[in-house]
Parts: C-alpha cells; structure tokens; sequence
C-alpha cells in the first residue's frame, strides 16, 4: 500500500465520523437552535448552557490525553502491550546539535524510537530527517511550525499546519507520516477532521518527562516509575534542559531510562511497529 495516499482519497474510503461527545456537542447546537427559534424568552439560558458546552470542550482541548474530542492514541494497541513493547518519543526536532548523539544512545542499546518533527527543522536539516530512518526509526508530523497557539487556530490554518508538517517529511524522506502530535499537546475539535482529511492518528503520551524545564534525574524519575508494557513516553531532542554542566538533559536521562527498559524486559519500538502501520 502506499505511504502517500492521497486525503481525498481517504475521505471517500472512510468518511470521517465525530467522537460521541463532539457528535452530542453538535447535536446540542442544533437543538439550542430550533429552542431559540420556537421560545426567544428562553435565550439566557440557552446561551449559558452552550457558553458551558464551549467552556468543558476548551478544557479538554488542554487536556492532551483525552479522547472526548477526537480520536487520541495515549498507549500501544493491547497486542504491542502484550508483547512487552513500549514506545519512546522525541518531540521538536530535529536538532543538529543533539539528534545526532540520541541516534547513537538508541543504537548502542538497540532501541527503536518515533521523532515528532517539526517541519520548519526539517526543510533545515532534510539529511538528518534521512539519517533517523536509515537507523531504523520513524518521523511523523509535528506540525509545520509548532504555533503555540496551535489550539486555537481556525480549521483552515490547523489544516495548512498539519499540511506542512506532512510535505516538509515526505520532501525530505521519502515517507509520508501516519501519525500526529499537536505542539504542547494542547488541541480543539476541529483537529480530528482534519487528520482524518490528511490519513492521520493523533498520538500522545502515558507518561510524560517535562525535559525541557526539570533536570535529568527528576526526568528518569517521572518516565520510569510505574513503567509498564504499553506505555508511550515523551522526550525532545530539541528545547531539551540544560544540566549545570552544560549538556542537554535529554543525553544524560536517556541512558538511565533505555537501562530501565532492559531492567524491566521491555522492547521499545516505533509506532508504526506497535500499531502495523
């Protein structure tokens, strides 16, 4: 099959569906509608319960694990968990200065990991996106330019930035991404069509480091404890925390969790692996 199918093409094999909750949501518009149309007296509080739909449905966009507004990998398939497998993540890059020695911690332990990348680095540094996959790991969508206000961002200019990130990959090895991460985690509704529209699975995370603000033991510790098979965990291999002694804490943390996997028999592999993609 090929990696570069296009979207319109997966809109007419499979036409995209809202989750329960975002089809309720929708629903209760309609309804408030026909509501105001037949009682204009009950305005106040048709308002007020759709200012509240609005309101719980921003706060699950800032909730990066949750599934209530769209369809939202937090963990490997039930079959990858049952082999033992785990999936380490980087997010941000690529970074010339750092990527290169992630690659060779994750060879030296014969570990396979998923990029997240972003695709103004990518459109900088094409040969290391191609170096990440000649090793054996995978680069999937970031999104164009890590807007931090990614969440807010209207249907066409969240598809504009998920297009980008998707071309700027493809361009530069050859590989369409099938997953996506949306920069800080943080998203809307409007999101899951638009991955649906571009043949894309939004991933997080079950655990999540914050490397990029706490040094490398505090790291190890957040990733490690509670470490079971199935889990998703989070890194950069770029914005990664400076140590006091001046090297990315992400070269220091990562060894010790690799060492934690080997400890606990867990293979940690791409997502693409995990899932058959």
């Amino acid at each position: 099959m090929s990696t570069t199918a296009s979207p319109q093409h997966v809109l007419t094999r499979r036409p995209w569906r809202p989750v329960p909750f975002v089809a309720g949501s929708m629903a209760l518009h309609v309804g408030a509608l026909g509501a105001l149309g037949a009682n204009p007296e009950w305005w106040p509080w048709i308002a007020g319960t759709l200012l509240s739909d609005h309101a719980f449905m921003t706060v699950c966009g800032l909730l990066p694990r949750t599934a209530l507004i769209g369809r939202n990998m937090s963990r490997l398939p039930r079959d990858s968990a049952a082999r033992g497998e785990v999936a380490l993540t980087f997010d941000d890059g690529p970074d010339p200065e750092v990527t290169p020695h992630v690659l060779d911690i994750l060879a030296r332990h014969d570990a396979r990991a998923t990029f997240f990348c972003v695709g103004e680095q990518v459109r900088a540094h094409p040969e290391l996106c191609m170096e990440i996959v000649r090793r054996g790991h995978c680069v999937e969508n970031h999104s164009g330019h890590h807007p931090t206000t990614f969440s807010l961002l209207g249907w066409q200019r969240m598809q504009q930035e998920v297009d980008e990130g998707q071309a700027a990959i493809r361009t530069a090895t050859g590989i369409a991404p099938r997953f996506f991460r949306a920069p800080l985690g943080f998203r809307s509704p409007l999101l899951d069509p638009v991955l649906h529209r571009a043949g894309l699975q939004l991933a997080s995370w079950t655990r999540r480091g914050f490397d990029t603000n706490t040094q490398p033991r505090r790291v190890v510790k957040r990733l490690t404890r509670g470490l079971a098979a199935g889990d998703i965990l989070l890194l950069h291999d770029h914005n990664s925390a400076i140590t006091p002694s001046g090297t990315p804490g992400v070269l220091e943390s990562l060894p010790q969790v690799l060492e934690a996997f080997e400890r606990a028999r867990l293979r940690p592999v791409t997502l693409r692996e995990a899932t058959g993609a």
